[in-house]
């Protein structure tokens, strides 16, 4: 059997007195998604800030394939293949739309690749730019993108720095629906076409319906229930504490 890409192992996280997470278990594979949904305050953002380094847990291990990387720092995770994009984009607004997507690309092999760009970096720049929907404005200002196409550059940034698994908080925060549908078909390509797994936090129920993955829900810092979206919306307690309303009410 092939062990996960990403297991978290029983993660405690307390800050002072108050206990965020308790005993989380979740694991993903290579290629594949899922989603985590829950109320404000779960613990969903402390969970990708303790995968990502940013915080230690409390107790609990994160290993990346089968290796413990708890506690490690976050440039080294992030080395990895561990790439998180925030609510934020963050992008360089006063450079060029294609100088974003170069910089994680040539910086991800060193100074070496960096002074010396061939004809392989100048595809892959062209096949990211144009995959993201971006070809067209690629010597813009990355500043003057629309909020959803700048969401677009920065997930393009973690795939050019070679990520293998991204954690994307609220990746359609902002969005319209067309930049929302268009969002949905970039996560799927991405996995099925470059083998990128996805933890994907959001509250956009339709989102979450349609990306069709795996649904994990979160509440009061534990996993409550792990299943299909349909699963998720006939649970009664689910319904209760997240939907608003038990199931047949």
């Amino acid at each position: 059997m092939t062990p996960p890409l990403l297991e978290v192992g029983g993660v405690t996280k307390r800050f002072g007195g108050l206990q965020v997470l308790r005993g989380v278990n979740l694991s993903i594979g290579a290629g594949e998604l899922r989603c985590i949904i829950g109320p404000n305050g779960c613990g969903k953002t402390t969970l990708f800030n303790i995968i990502t380094g940013a915080f230690p847990p409390t107790s609990g291990t994160v290993r990346f394939r089968v290796e413990d990387i708890t506690g490690r720092p976050p440039h080294a995770i992030s080395r990895l293949g561990i790439a998180r994009k925030f609510q934020v984009p963050g992008i360089y607004p006063t450079l060029a739309v294609a100088e974003n997507v170069e910089i994680p690309l040539l910086s991800r092999h060193g100074l070496a690749a960096m002074l010396r760009a061939d004809a392989r970096t100048d595809t892959r720049l062209h096949g990211l730019l144009t995959r993201f929907r971006l070809r067209p404005h690629a010597l813009r200002a990355a500043g003057v993108l629309p909020h959803g196409q700048k969401q677009w550059l920065e997930i393009a940034m973690l795939i050019a720095s070679d990520a293998q698994i991204l954690l994307l908080d609220e990746p359609t925060a902002g969005m319209s629906a067309a930049e929302t549908s268009a969002t949905v078909e970039l996560i799927r390509q991405l996995q099925h076409e470059h083998g990128v797994a996805a933890l994907v936090i959001e509250h956009d129920m339709n989102f979450v319906r349609r990306l069709a993955c795996p649904v994990v829900v979160m509440l009061r810092g534990t996993v409550l229930f792990e299943g299909g979206y349909a699963e998720v919306q006939a649970h009664p307690e689910v319904r209760l504490a997240y939907l608003g309303h038990a199931a047949g009410g």
